[in-house]
């Protein structure tokens, strides 16, 4: 039996709980009468190639990979990006996994025209070396150096093809895609949305549909409308690989327990790594040390079939593994805000970014009702440095520079500041030939930030350059009772709090 997430009324005898802030930890005394909410333990893990093998020989309501597989056809793998973590590299990961198995079908079959695409959609190229590890040595051999194992482009005209209209959006798709006569999308499932064909439209449509998708003002609806245009049109045989919850390999698993449940040991390993990283003054080598705490990912569940099926049935997976019972809402919800988030692999993670990661994939991951009230304040750990990667995210560099030092408004930033971000021919180049983010992508991101803050009367960052802080359009405070004392304006001197206590993901489901 799996232990359930757990929600714990702090009172005296509570010991200090652990707090992700950035590239360090740190423990935290909360106020008598505050809540924690803990993530539910990670479902079991399932054998990766039985699992693989059932996915792809009993899927749902399709036939059996293998029945579609035929000579002389055009099949097409395309896989996530790294923007799912990837694994340490002590073991393999497991889209190359789901790549071999397919692969291994497809020759038995007798197809010869293969082709394998990275759906990075406006995230950045991935390096050779992040291929390799995507995909594994074996298929990276065989395929790169034919040009057979690529990035896909979304700002190449010549490479996208037209599905059709869903209202005023033009649905363009990466054109080998359209065209075959078979596309197996492997998709690693971390949260209850996103999956099926709509990982398909995100990682392989072209920019300007992608830019209408995150446009300030777009409709929801129009992605589900445009996910099924996509399902419709191009002969879809989607794999949902559903990750466990445990983000932490040993010895470091503590860091993902209970406080009081730490051993002795627990104890002296807490020590040694936050001596650790307090003494390493390097912020390069401290997320380098920090970046070993990563564990291999390992399935859960694994299904194949239908785009629409399959995106249900991981939906729920990952619904029963993250989902956590919160009564009531908070006055002040506290979350912290670890150092690498999924746009920031192997580089600083700046400001805007700190600002997704804690308020739109911590705070806004809950099956309708937000954890914080209208009108309530959040408390934020991060200290908001000021490093970008001029290799990964030079938008980011200007966006935050020009456009927060102008409005943080989403309106004024859609009229005045996106169609630059959208258009402008440096940022393209660096997309296409470089390994930056397109330059939509710190606008996209600000949309989502400004979104899911627009019912919160304040935002406090907790150890934060003040001045970054201020150009995010927040506040700062040095500690977390100075945070409690400048939203107390807002919210009282005797506010609800709630504490949510990850990583792993938690899902957050507010009664």
């Amino acid at each position: 039996m799996v232990r359930p997430g757990f929600v714990l009324d702090v009172d005296d005898r509570t010991p200090p709980v652990l707090v992700a802030s950035g590239d360090t930890f740190r423990l935290e005394r909360l106020p008598v009468g505050a809540r924690v909410v803990y993530p539910a333990d990670s479902l079991p893990a399932v054998h990766a190639d039985e699992a693989i093998a059932a996915a792809l020989d009993h899927p749902t309501d399709s036939e059996p990979l293998a029945a579609r597989l035929r000579p002389g056809m055009r099949l097409t793998i395309t896989f996530d990006d790294n923007t799912v973590p990837v694994p340490g590299m002590t073991a393999p990961d497991l889209r190359a996994a789901v790549i071999e198995a397919v692969l291994g079908r497809a020759a038995d079959a007798g197809v010869d025209d293969v082709a394998l695409i990275a759906a990075i959609g406006l995230n950045r190229r991935q390096t050779p070396a992040e291929l390799r590890t995507l995909v594994g040595e074996r298929v990276f051999r065989s395929f790169h150096a034919d040009g057979l194992l690529t990035d896909h482009d979304a700002e190449d005209a010549e490479e996208l093809t037209e599905l059709g209209t869903v209202g005023e959006l033009t649905v363009a798709v990466n054109r080998r895609v359209a065209a075959s006569d078979l596309v197996v999308h492997v998709h690693l499932v971390t949260s209850p949305t996103g999956g099926g064909a709509a990982a398909v439209l995100t990682g392989l449509g072209a920019a300007a549909t992608l830019a209408g998708l995150g446009a300030e003002d777009a409709d929801p609806a129009t992605a589900g409308e445009a996910a099924q245009l996509v399902a419709s049109s191009v002969p879809l045989f989607s794999v949902e690989v559903v990750l466990d919850a445990n983000v932490f390999p040993e010895p470091f698993g503590f860091l993902a327990k209970r406080e009081w449940e730490w051993s002795v040991k627990d104890q002296a390993r807490w020590f040694g790594l936050r001596r650790a990283t307090e003494a390493v003054t390097s912020a390069t080598l401290r997320r380098r040390v920090l970046g070993r705490l990563n564990a291999p990912w390992h399935p859960v569940g694994i299904v194949g079939g239908d785009p629409t099926a399959t995106a249900a049935a991981g939906a729920e997976l990952v619904t029963a593994q993250q989902r956590v019972e919160v009564s009531g809402q908070a006055d002040v919800g506290i979350v912290g805000v670890p150092g690498r988030t999924p746009y920031s692999v192997d580089c600083p993670t700046n400001p805007v970014l700190a600002a997704w990661a804690g308020l739109v994939r911590a705070l806004g991951a809950h099956t309708g009702t937000p954890l914080v009230r209208e009108g309530g304040a959040l408390i934020v750990f991060h200290p908001l440095g000021g490093d970008f990667s001029p290799l990964f995210h030079p938008s980011y560099v200007d966006f935050f520079a020009e456009v927060l030092g102008a409005t943080t408004d989403p309106v004024r930033i859609s009229a005045d500041f996106e169609k630059k971000f959208a258009t402008d021919p440096w940022y393209a180049h660096l997309y296409r030939t470089s390994h930056a983010f397109h330059g939509l992508h710190p606008v996209h991101r600000w949309y989502e930030i400004a979104h899911a803050t627009a019912h919160l009367g304040d935002v406090v960052w907790v150890g934060a350059d003040r001045a970054n802080a201020e150009r995010l359009g927040f506040r700062a405070a040095s500690t977390l009772a100075d945070a409690l004392e400048i939203v107390s304006s807002s919210v009282g001197r005797s506010p609800s709090i709630t504490y949510l206590h990850t990583p792993p993901q938690i899902l957050l489901d507010v009664s």
